[in-house]
């Protein structure tokens, strides 16, 4: 092999005699490469140029100074052990020969042959030694990989603002990363225990916090907790830890894996929150009291002006909560938006980070844990943005009772067998302008609420019926279908039912729900032109009532999704998009898929380049962007290159009434695999 990186060629150092001739024939004739070398510096200048071994006659070496070899030596990496093969005459070996020690001492990894020697010793002798190199250029490769493994991992971190830390078992050592101990108000280069740990935990979360990493102790199960932590200024912060059981070979647990997060921001809103619902509350109840006042006069003078008072106080109400619920909603949306840009930095990053570390199991199960807690969020997301009317929808003429009655074995499935499903869909009902999947979410969640409200045992029933409004609340005039989910468990105060809709709130214990539910499905209600109406009796059951428009149109019919052909070629993609985060991780993507990307951060700047000669396949862009968003940015694009195919990128249903919906869109966050399909459709 010739000299480079890996080069497993020997040098021979031999000035006089026969040696180098006779080693280099035979060394050629067992099938390597092999250069003569005339003295010591050209040794050391061959070996920086890179070599496999060197094979060396002692009398080269004896009166020559050897410094530069021997600095060579010892500044190999830590992956060499530059083998040598020192040729001593007869009786020169290390046993009687105190020269030859001193050699080998200073030369490190020497095997001696003494001469004249067999030629199979030399051959058998070289070929170790180079397999011995080709190890230690294996070793090299994988430290490589290792390390560029660990920064991909280290950048996942950084993106998802995460911190690092492993507790080993029995002992309870700590390891925690920088950005781990900055959450609990230390440096870097301070010292950080597992009791610097504990002794930072607000008094009031330790018995919890002791609680739960006990039961992960001895069941195996997630540790996962949030707590206070006093830092050593007196200020407070709130972070949120999650863990998981790493197993020796016998199955105990030899060390606790995971990550933290500092989650003060959001503890903080949650705080001004509950303030705020309780300033709702105290004036809901100062209002009430005023109410009251007013009833009493009203009711001293007639019975009459009282039903004009109670008809203005549920107008009131129904406005306050409107205005209330838009507000949520607006927040949630802009927040489930921003975050959704956050879990699509991690996705990305994860996706390309799971392809390219080693096959390592442990590896792959950490990736793959993170991967699904972003996953998660991705489905809380979801939620956040049906609640806030703000996801995307493909409202389309459906069947009702065709959609419910292939719903039939989930349904059953997800009841349980205490629990009696009744079906009253009657035939000839006008077909209804819903999203089909939403819609099946929806009436699975409003199910399976049933299911718990009823404690596994009881009766439900899907009713569908044709309905007319006229002056409701909330909703158009016009023909609708009332689809209502009953259930015979034990109902809702009316206090509970107020709140129903509202996001976060369950009644459910800790734990046995996120309170979004109900919130999902008013949001599609809403956003599909309908409503969500409920209704209950403590004892006796609750009724949810989902009005949805009627269609114009028949029924659309199932057609066969043709997976697009795979795109071989490398396609050249403009990609538009403000987030640096984002645009860091769709960048690696489309370049791991093989495209070159022209990476831009303002629709200004795009429009600059498609009026240019730069060739360009495609171009990707994100919606919400200052100064120009991706819809106006596309209508530019059709003057200048009217038959460019353009991808829209979006987090939720942003865009304006009266958007022209002709642009194939993508949904935040994707994975890898979502994007390159999209593309192969678009490009193939």
């Amino acid at each position: 092999m010739r000299p480079g990186a890996s080069s497993e060629r020997a040098l021979i150092l031999a000035p006089t005699g026969r040696d180098a001739a006779v080693a280099v024939a035979l060394i050629q004739e067992a099938g390597f490469h092999a250069d003569v070398i005339s003295d010591i510096a050209g040794l050391v200048r061959e070996m920086e140029a890179g070599a496999g071994l060197a094979v060396i006659a002692d009398e080269a070496i004896k009166t020559t100074d050897l410094r530069g070899v021997m600095n060579w030596l010892a500044d190999q990496p830590s992956w060499s052990d530059f083998p040598i093969v020192l040729l001593t005459h007869q009786g020169g070996g290390p046993e009687r020969n105190p020269d030859a020690v001193r050699l080998g001492q200073a030369l490190g990894n020497v095997t001696f042959i003494e001469r004249p020697f067999h030629p199979t010793t030399l051959v058998s002798i070289v070929g170790s030694a180079i397999r011995g190199r080709r190890r230690q250029y294996q070793t090299r490769a994988i430290l490589a990989d290792l390390t560029e493994s660990e920064g991909l991992l280290q950048t996942a971190l950084n993106a998802g603002h995460l911190g690092a830390l492993e507790l080993h078992l029995p002992g309870f050592e700590l390891e925690a990363s920088d950005t781990c101990k900055a959450f609990f108000g230390r440096k870097p280069d301070e010292p950080f225990s597992y009791q610097d740990l504990l002794a930072s935990i607000h008094p009031d979360d330790r018995i919890r916090r002791t609680e739960v990493m006990e039961r992960t102790i001895k069941t195996g199960r997630d540790y996962s907790i949030e707590y206070r932590a006093i830092w050593r200024d007196g200020s407070q912060h709130w972070i949120d830890v999650r863990s998981r059981a790493v197993r020796a070979p016998d199955g105990s647990i030899k060390s606790l894996v995971g990550v933290s997060s500092d989650i003060t921001a959001r503890k903080l809103a949650e705080i001004e929150r509950e303030n705020l619902l309780s300033q709702l509350a105290a004036e809901r109840t100062a209002l009430a009291e005023l109410t009251a006042t007013l009833e009493q006069r009203v009711e001293q003078r007639t019975a009459d002006l009282m039903k004009e008072v109670a008809a203005r106080e549920r107008a009131q109400e129904q406005l306050r909560q409107a205005q209330k619920m838009e507000t949520i909603g607006q927040l949630t949306g802009g927040v489930a938006h921003d975050f959704n840009n956050l879990l699509m930095a991690v996705m990305g990053n994860l996706d390309l980070l799971r392809k390219r570390i080693p096959d390592d199991p442990r590896l792959h199960r950490l990736i793959d844990g993170a991967l699904q807690g972003a996953e998660r969020g991705a489905s809380l997301t979801q939620r956040l943005l049906a609640f806030a009317r703000q996801q995307d929808l493909r409202a389309v003429s459906v069947d009702l009772r065709s959609l419910i009655q292939g719903m039939i074995d989930l349904l059953e499935r997800s009841l349980g067998p205490r629990v009696v499903l009744r079906l009253d869909i009657p035939e000839g009902l006008p077909p209804a302008r819903i999203d089909a999947n939403q819609l099946e979410l929806a009436i699975l969640n409003l199910a399976i609420n049933a299911r718990d409200a009823m404690e596994d045992s009881g009766t439900i029933d899907i009713r569908v019926a044709s309905y007319r409004a006229s002056g409701d609340p909330g909703l158009n005039a016009g023909d609708y279908l009332k689809l209502s989910v009953i259930d015979s468990g034990k109902g809702m105060t009316s206090d509970i039912l107020k709140k129903a809709i509202e996001p976060f709130f369950s009644s459910k214990p800790l734990g046995k729900g996120t309170g979004l539910g109900l919130s999902m499905v008013h949001g599609l209600a809403v956003q599909l032109g309908g409503a969500l109406q409920l209704s209950s009796t403590v004892g006796k059951g609750t009724t949810a009532t989902l009005l949805l428009p009627v269609a114009t149109s028949v029924p659309e019919t199932e057609i066969p999704v043709h997976r697009a052909q795979k795109v071989d070629r490398s396609a050249v993609i403009l990609f538009v998009d403000d987030d640096p985060l984002i645009a860091m991780s769709t960048t690696e993507m489309l370049e791991d898929l093989g495209h070159h990307v022209i990476g831009v951060n303002s629709g200004r700047h795009a429009l600059d380049i498609l009026r240019s000669e730069q060739p360009i396949d495609l171009m990707m862009t994100d919606h919400v962007m200052p100064g120009m968003t991706g819809l106006e940015l596309a209508a530019a694009t059709r003057e200048v290159r009217p038959s460019l195919p353009i991808l829209l990128a979006t987090g939720y249903a942003e865009l304006p009434d009266g958007a022209q919906l002709d642009l194939p869109r993508l949904a935040k966050p994707y994975h890898q695999d979502q994007l390159r399909d999209r593309l192969d459709q678009l490009l193939g």
